[in-house]
């Protein structure tokens, strides 16, 4: 049991709180830490131009890129893609300006999970954000990288964390960010901290417009039209009267176990046929001809730092993957995440999961990792290199071509003999080479941008760590 005593001007600083939960936190060890600082201290608000939420407004989603802006939720905003969002519209959500995000602004979950922080990049700007994700804009006071880098540290997200409250959603408030403590740290080693905030958000913009490169370069060597939402729509517009579709099922249609007519969508087998270059079924590229997964094995949680980490679909799409740690015990280490290997969300809900079915190229960051084995695993042979088929399978052909092959009610998951069947058009061999180079080189930046924001924090933990060795 803890037990402390509390001085009355303490409760009168915090709103009165008196919960143990609260004075007993480790939030106030590290607003202790914090107190032991060699520089003088401000607040968060003192240092920001604004903090504040968006909106709140009814969302009406679309799906025409014409009709509608990406939407980021309080989890979005710590994907690695940004792109593969849903749509508001534009014509029904109101204060668009006051929901848009800048480059440069801090973003922090503000209810469910909350603490987690972002700084947004380019790939943020002109998005909007849900009234779940405060925005901070920073003064000159302090240095914007520095700002970030402080509240994303395992000190600042202690304290942004300690200030919850609600009875079933838990939540924090711009107000109660603006007044956590912050040093006033010394010139250079701001400069130093924002510089490799900046550098990483630039890389992740480069990294982002190289995958977008290597999608559009397949495409037009493929001679593939863009899809529009009505191939999205295997029911048509949503507003227009529905029709029944009838076809006949060819007989080598129904081979593959399914005779479900989602799974032989008309508008998808349109799509397929107007693949007009030369193809192979995804067995013919693979290695031994065959997917794979990592298998079940028992999850027995242990600290952080022991055992081994284990990464699901829900940590693998954010900038920085942090898993879980679990027991090596039953757990076949032989099995870890090799480079260049492609994963595919294995298991998700068809209507909700935006992750469900998308794809995921194994660089630095994943190599020796353990991932879970809903993911469905795959190693290219010597016909294509691995990330011209990551670029197919991550384009929004293959993408809805791994989503029509999927069954299930509450939790779908792919087919797994129709996954092999899937079609992959063959290009000259150069034009594969240079998209897997283009795909290789931006899952590099991506690394190289995680290592430079990971540096920038550990700075700012180690420097707080400094004043407190005595």
């Amino acid at each position: 049991m803890k037990t402390a005593r509390v001085n009355i001007h303490a409760v009168r600083s915090f709103n009165f709180r008196t919960d143990a939960s609260y004075h007993l936190s480790e939030g106030q060890n590290v607003q202790r830490c914090i107190a032991a600082s060699p520089y003088p201290l401000t607040t968060i608000k003192e240092v920001s131009e604004d903090i504040f939420i968006g909106n709140r407004a009814k969302r009406v989603y679309v799906k025409d890129s014409n009709h509608g802006i990406p939407f980021l939720s309080s989890s979005d905003i710590l994907k690695a893609d940004l792109d593969n969002v849903k749509l508001a519209s534009k014509k029904y959500t109101p204060e668009i300006e006051r929901m848009s995000l800048k480059k440069g602004w801090t973003l922090i979950s503000r209810s469910g999970t909350i603490g987690n922080c972002a700084f947004a990049n380019a790939k943020h700007a002109q998005k909007l954000a849900s009234e779940h994700v405060i925005r901070l804009v920073p003064n000159n006071i302090l240095r914007g990288g520095l700002v970030y880098a402080y509240l994303a540290s395992k000190y600042g997200h202690s304290l942004l964390t300690q200030g919850t409250f609600g009875a079933v959603i838990q939540h924090i408030e711009p107000a109660f960010v603006g007044s956590i403590a912050i040093p006033l740290f010394h010139d250079s080693f701001q400069q130093d901290v924002d510089d490799l905030i900046q550098k990483a958000a630039r890389l992740r913009e480069e990294s982002a417009d190289m995958l977008t490169k290597a999608e559009l370069l397949l495409k037009t060597e493929a001679n593939l039209r863009e899809l529009t939402s009505e191939d999205y729509d295997y029911f048509g517009p949503r507003n227009a009267e529905r029709k029944v579709s009838c076809f006949s099922i060819k007989r080598k249609d129904i081979t593959t176990t399914t005779i479900n007519a989602f799974n032989l969508s008309e508008r998808i087998r349109k799509t397929k046929d107007s693949i007009v270059c030369k193809t192979k079924s995804l067995r013919e590229v693979l290695l031994g001809g065959d997917t794979f997964s990592t298998g079940s094995f028992p999850r027995v949680e242990v600290k952080e730092g022991f055992g081994v980490m284990l990464i699901n679909q829900k940590d693998i799409f954010d900038n920085i993957v942090k898993g879980k740690y679990i027991s090596k015990r039953g757990v076949k280490t032989d099995n870890l995440v090799e480079y260049g290997e492609i994963l595919i969300a294995g298991v998700g809900t068809l209507g909700e999961s935006e992750t469900f079915c998308r794809a995921i190229f194994a660089n630095e960051d994943l190599v020796g990792q353990l991932v879970s084995g809903e993911f469905i695993r795959m190693k290219t042979n010597n016909e294509i290199p691995s990330g011209y088929l990551y670029a197919w399978l991550a384009s929004d052909y293959g993408f809805r071509f791994l989503r029509n092959i999927q069954a299930g009610t509450k939790l779908c998951r792919p087919i797994p003999k129709l996954v092999l069947e899937l079609p992959v058009p063959i290009l000259n061999k150069e034009t594969m080479l240079k998209i897997d180079s283009l795909v290789k080189d931006a899952y590099t930046k991506r690394y190289e941008a995680n290592n430079c924001e990971r540096k920038a924090i550990r700075m700012v933990e180690q420097e707080i760590e400094k004043w407190n060795k005595h």
